[in-house]
């Protein structure tokens, strides 16, 4: 399943990126509903190249459908991105610490400037692999993925506004 939302920021482009990129800012993400504490497990910049790796864990409810193919406790994952802040252009990667041949999850993130502030569009696809069930988890994943995006632009914000 193909996705696409976007996130505003009443700040500039390099304001939004520095926080998205910043560990301290990545663990305070844990205030979010549904996710566990994110755990920074690198973070290595090569001129303008950023690369993040983050363990994720979700911590939200799930139907008995998905409960009766995977175990909630284990619904880990890293994201392996990599930034470019020359061009505010990123790729990434979802990769499953279990059930790695059930999903996979990758795109892009384009941060750009607008009036006030600046978007960042995030666009790719979600594959989940389960016979019958695997279209209704990936709209589920991507309804989550984009109630996060909202709610993590609303804590840029407010971080920005703190620091």
């Amino acid at each position: 399943m193909k996705f696409e939302f976007t996130q505003r920021f009443h700040h500039p482009v390099e304001d939004v990126e520095r926080v998205l990129l910043d560990t301290a800012f990545i663990t305070e993400m844990a205030t979010l509903p549904k996710l566990g504490t994110p755990e920074v497990l690198g973070r290595d910049v090569s001129g303008a190249i950023v690369t993040l790796r983050v363990r994720y864990a979700f911590v939200g409810e799930v139907s008995a459908a998905v409960r009766r193919v995977v175990d909630p406790a284990r619904l880990t994952w890293v994201e392996l991105s990599t930034t470019d802040t020359s061009t505010h252009r990123a790729t990434f990667r979802i990769i499953p610490d279990n059930y790695g041949k059930l999903l996979r999850c990758e795109g892009t993130y384009e941060l750009q400037a607008a009036s006030p502030g600046a978007v960042r569009v995030a666009r790719g696809e979600v594959r989940v692999n389960v016979p019958l069930v695997g279209s209704k988890v990936e709209r589920v994943i991507v309804s989550g993925m984009d109630d996060h995006a909202q709610a993590e632009a609303d804590l840029v914000e407010a971080w920005l506004g703190r620091h």
